[in-house]
């Protein structure tokens, strides 16, 4: 005879692991400037957190490697076969974060184990650059400015809002972003 737990407490509990071995792993950081997106990690190990979808699409990520990367891997295939069947202009972030938000959604609600990976996903437009953060339950925020996934993202979170302004520059941006990793490794 098995045990009855609650739906509600069920996903209380897989929320809560995913969060775990999310908040285990390094941080990554987005930074928009004035003329595309920054993607800052500290990363000793040889291990990519960071690399390209498409055309102007950027992918990040932290959590589990083996799920993230077999998630960027999938990314990269739907995107060129997107890309090919239709027009390289139909790839869009949007349709990357929605596709991952779907697989991300329907693990965490399957019986085995869900992703423990936070993604970021970023399109460089004409006008500007759409950030994409996307949670481990297949929950997508779009985000303005800047955004922290990982380890201790709320204090980084707080530490880039001291340091970046608006419409800067690369070199401003990167300075900010090591600044607040920085800050954080002192505690």
């Amino acid at each position: 005879m098995f045990p009855y737990v609650s739906p509600e407490q069920q996903m209380k509990d897989r929320a809560d692991f995913a969060r775990k071995g999310i908040a285990r792993g390094r941080a990554v950081i987005g930074v928009v400037y004035e003329a595309g997106v920054l993607f800052v990690a500290e990363n000793p190990s040889s291990l990519h957190k960071i690399g390209e979808l498409y055309d102007r699409l950027a992918f990040a990520a932290v959590g589990r490697y083996n799920e993230f990367e077999s998630l960027r891997r999938q990314g990269i295939r739907m995107a060129d076969v997107l890309g090919y069947q239709y027009a390289r202009q139909d790839v869009t972030g949007r349709s990357m974060a929605n596709a991952y938000a779907n697989a991300l959604g329907a693990a965490f609600s399957e019986p085995q184990k869900p992703f423990e990976v936070e993604l970021l996903v970023a399109e460089v437009l004409q006008d500007g650059v759409e950030l994409y953060h996307i949670l481990y339950d297949g929950s997508i925020s779009v985000e303005d400015g800047f955004v922290a996934i990982g380890g201790q993202a709320d204090a980084i979170s707080t530490a880039l809002s001291e340091r970046v302004e608006p419409s800067a520059d690369l070199a401003s941006c990167l300075r900010a972003a090591r600044g607040a990793l920085a800050s954080v490794e002192d505690r």
